[in-house]
């Protein structure tokens, strides 16, 4: 599968993006991980958090191919779509985002204390690094959405 035969077969739509959105969706990457890092909150929504700014890197991608994911289905094709654009070797991270997506449901809907101290920060780790990848990405791939976030407050 590639991402035209997604969008062939309605799972995503054309979207042409701008440096100004791609911008704006790096600085709420950027608060999303000051605010996860924080540790004055729960877990869960530390770890709720951590997954809306991976989320959202990974909006960026999409949207940097040309495309946006269509409703139904909108995280987990935006997350699915991961290894399409950097490469098949990050199949697993794509399954680990969707673990986090399957994790996240349950704490925002179902339970409370579903995930763990270690488990928000793993996955702030893991969208630190996503987040560099990302923006070495849009610098090499397309230039003119190229544009960084302020200095991220945890580095």
């Amino acid at each position: 599968m590639t991402l035209k035969q997604w969008a062939a077969n309605g799972w995503l739509k054309d979207h042409r993006s701008s440096a100004e959105e791609i911008g704006n969706l790096l600085a709420i990457v950027e608060r999303d991980l000051k605010d996860a890092a924080e540790g004055i909150i729960s877990a869960d929504w530390r770890f709720g958090i951590a997954y809306n700014a991976a989320l959202k890197l990974c909006t960026i991608l999409l949207h940097a191919e040309g495309y946006k994911a269509e409703r139904t289905l909108q995280h987990y094709r935006t997350i699915q779509a991961l290894p399409f654009i950097l490469g098949s070797e990050r199949k697993k991270d794509s399954n680990y985002l969707d673990a986090c997506r399957a994790k996240r449901n349950v704490v925002e809907y179902d339970y409370v204390g579903g995930v763990t101290e270690n488990d928000a920060d793993e996955l702030i780790e893991f969208v630190k690094e996503l987040k560099d990848e990302v923006e070495t990405y849009l610098e090499e791939k397309h230039p003119e959405l190229a544009c960084k976030a302020s200095p991220s407050p945890l580095d």
